[in-house]
């Protein structure tokens, strides 16, 4: 509460003197940015990301040091550092001086990436790391207090046959039984998507993998909570084993 109020303040300031209305001052606010740096791979030395000084920094979320940064956010500082220059600690203060915790998720990776010229799949991992970092997200969990689960698989097969394995009813049974299944929409040999009997989505998206091989990835969505999110992860580890027995026999 106390930084909004403080923001509330500092837009309020703007306004007064540049006699612009509240949502234009708070707009010119949230976009103002941090000196852009170089990427890493352009530069020998990683600059500290700038803070944004008109907002105040949000508090540290209980019982977390900055040690413990890249265990809750899922990587390590030396791949993110390898991919975007810096590590969590550098970029969990960057984006508390500019009250992110207060963004939702979509604001928050289009600032990193347009901000720190960060590409968009990296942009992401930064802001479910920072999430989880700050407590807005479990692991597997968005924004929006539904948990997701993600499964992937290489199997001796191209993309063709894993595609069909998907979309065709009759063969979709042999490794997804007894689940009324709602096709959505197909892009033939790129993706599936699926609503499932309970409501939840499902995508499955193809990626060849060279001559005769190919990956078949899941994303689950809309799940209630983790204890139901880690039995869906556990049924997507066996219904997988089922399509490679499906995929060696035919």
């Amino acid at each position: 509460m106390t930084k909004t109020r403080d923001f509330k303040q500092v837009v309020r300031a703007r306004m007064a003197k540049t006699g612009e209305s509240y949502t234009a001052a708070r707009a010119a606010l949230l976009k103002q940015a941090p000196p852009r740096h170089a990427s890493a791979a352009s530069r020998s030395t990683t600059a500290p990301l700038s803070p944004v000084p008109a907002v105040a920094p949000a508090p540290a979320a209980p019982n977390v040091s900055p040690s413990d940064y890249a265990r809750i956010a899922g990587m390590s500082d030396e791949s993110l550092k390898a991919r975007t220059g810096c590590g969590w600690e550098k970029w969990v203060h960057s984006l508390d001086n500019v009250n992110a915790t207060a963004w939702p998720h979509r604001e928050i990776a289009r600032y990193v990436h347009e901000t720190y010229k960060v590409p968009s799949w990296w942009a992401q991992t930064i802001t479910v790391g920072y999430e989880r970092v700050r407590g807005l997200r479990d692991r597997g969990q968005v924004r929006g207090g539904s948990y997701r689960v993600q499964k992937s698989r290489t199997f001796d097969a191209g993309v063709g046959a894993l595609f069909r394995a998907t979309r065709e009813p009759r063969l979709r049974a042999k490794w997804i039984p007894g689940v009324k299944l709602v096709l959505r929409s197909a892009t033939s040999g790129k993706v599936v998507r699926f609503t499932w009997s309970d409501g939840s989505s499902v995508e499955v998206r193809f990626t060849s993998k060279g001559r005769g091989r190919a990956s078949l990835a899941i994303e689950h969505s809309g799940l209630a909570g983790k204890e139901e999110a880690d039995l869906v992860r556990m049924s997507w580890s066996e219904r997988l084993d089922r399509l490679g027995e499906m995929l060696a026999t035919e």
